[in-house]
């Protein structure tokens, strides 16, 4: 978790060094308060990351010693063939631009993105891929 941690620790250094070159060349609020709270955001995540880094037992990437055997072989179960993260994603982005345009377009987005939800959450039950 060391390696993550120290990554995110880069990007809250870099996104704080970037907020003052923003500030200095253009004198923007929003643009310099923004880039600010993604690097306070990514401060967050290091502190968090390298705090429990030292609480839990290090893991084979963390070590120097450390063997590609030891690791653990079972990441999850990703199915490959899924065409339902897609409608959710389309879901979400409806839901967005109803948010621009209006009202109905979000029930529309609503609709479609509860239609992936539950079309992702059985995929396994019915069909050609039930167990």
């Amino acid at each position: 978790m060391k390696i993550e941690g120290w990554t995110f620790a880069l990007g809250f250094l870099f996104f704080w060094a970037i907020s003052g070159a923003y500030w200095y060349l253009s004198r923007d609020e929003v643009g310099t308060t923004l880039l600010v709270l993604t690097g306070a955001l990514a401060f967050l995540v290091a502190f968090y990351v390298l705090y429990t880094a030292k609480r839990v037992y290090p893991r084979p990437e963390d070590r120097s010693d450390g063997e590609i055997d030891e690791a653990d072989p079972e990441y999850g179960f990703f199915s490959p063939h899924s065409w339902w993260p897609l409608v959710v994603a389309l879901g979400a982005a409806t839901i967005a631009m109803g948010l621009v345009f209006a009202v109905w377009v979000i029930v529309l987005g609503g609709a479609v993105l509860l239609l992936g939800i539950v079309g992702w959450l059985f995929e396994y039950y019915r069909g050609e891929f039930a167990r």
